[in-house]
């Protein structure tokens, strides 16, 4: 069942133009232009309930304002969205009450006070039941590790327990959609492990709908099954992490560990050595050129081997060469959930 509905989505901006010059100031004030830009064109997609969805794209491709037009901060110039059947900017209060957001850069906790005052204010303002809170309470204080700092001020919080601090607050009200932004911005690797972890056991165990806007590509991958990639306002793909790399991620990587160090190898025709270490040579070759069984055969028929890996594309370089432009896409076939883009 979709939770989050969103049509023909269309969000323009009016832009006051400056004139150069004194006369020209002077002229704006008196007699101001303005021209019009579109922030999001067209936008149409759904998200079922308990999905985990990634709704990625460059700087200034609409992802902010999309997301603020879904918790209802901003109204749409055009087009519909629903979230659990309401109209988010035309019931605001109820649709805040039934999501919750968490943003890499800033925070929801209350700067002098220990972060379980702000989970108690949290607690009345969402009127959450004492059961509720308490229950969740325990969960988050094992799996996030809150019970080290939750009686803390937040100005003495590392950057670390800020952020595992304000996923808690959260999801103090079990809410039935998240909205992330940058979950795991700054954090060290450890840190990343551990939120990412939770984040996944809880859409399991509590079936929450998430929604990641974030630059970090393994946020994505190791969370999201779905993803949204949107550019200059439009949908430029709606598929799984999957499908994008089996379709766009052309060179595949095999890692070959010898018996023996061999200096010069004999290699059929579409594969290269890029990589050598002691006994150990890394071989990339082109999936549509070169067979993995073919490749494997040839080897094990000539060499000593002691052990072989595949290496799957990585989604980050894909994304890159999305952005840069390695990858087009017809414009007049973006949306409505479709795969659209093209090499």
């Amino acid at each position: 069942m979709s939770l989050i509905k969103v049509e023909n989505l269309v969000k323009d901006y009016k832009i006051n133009v400056k004139k150069k010059g004194l006369v020209g100031a002077i002229g704006s004030l008196l007699v101001p232009e303005y021209k019009m830009k579109r922030a999001v064109d067209n936008i149409s997609f759904t998200i079922d309930k308990g999905e985990t969805v990634g709704f990625i794209g460059p700087n200034g491709a609409g992802k902010s304002t999309t997301v603020k037009m879904l918790t209802g901060i901003l109204t749409p110039t055009s087009g519909n969205v629903e979230i659990g059947g309401l109209c988010p900017y035309k019931q605001r209060k109820k649709n805040a009450s039934r999501i919750g957001v968490v943003f890499g850069q800033r925070t929801q906790l209350w700067w002098d006070l220990p972060v379980i005052d702000t989970f108690e204010l949290l607690k009345h303002i969402y009127k959450v039941p004492e059961k509720v809170y308490d229950e969740n309470i325990e969960l988050f204080s094992e799996m996030l590790g809150l019970k080290d700092f939750i009686n803390q001020p937040v100005r003495q919080l590392s950057l670390g327990q800020k952020m595992r601090a304000d996923i808690a607050a959260s999801l103090l009200h079990n809410p039935q959609i998240i909205f992330f932004d940058e979950p795991t911005i700054g954090l060290d690797v450890v840190a990343k492990e551990k939120i990412r972890e939770f984040i996944k056991y809880i859409n399991k165990e509590k079936g929450i709908t998430m929604l990641f806007t974030t630059h970090d590509m393994q946020d994505i991958e190791k969370t999201c099954s779905r993803m949204i990639i949107i550019d200059h306002g439009t949908t430029i793909y709606d598929g799984t992490v999957d499908q994008i790399k089996n379709r766009y991620g052309k060179t595949r990587t095999l890692i070959v560990e010898f018996g023996q160090v061999y200096d010069k190898i004999d290699l059929i025709p579409g594969v290269e050595v890029v990589d050598t270490k002691d006994n150990k040579k890394w071989l990339a070759f082109k999936k549509e050129e070169v067979h993995i069984s073919s490749l494997i055969a040839d080897l094990t028929n000539k060499y000593s081997i002691l052990d072989l890996t595949i290496q799957e594309p990585e989604i980050e370089s894909i994304i890159r060469e999305i952005y840069e432009g390695g990858v087009n896409y017809d414009k007049s076939l973006s949306g409505g959930g479709k795969e659209v883009l093209s090499k």
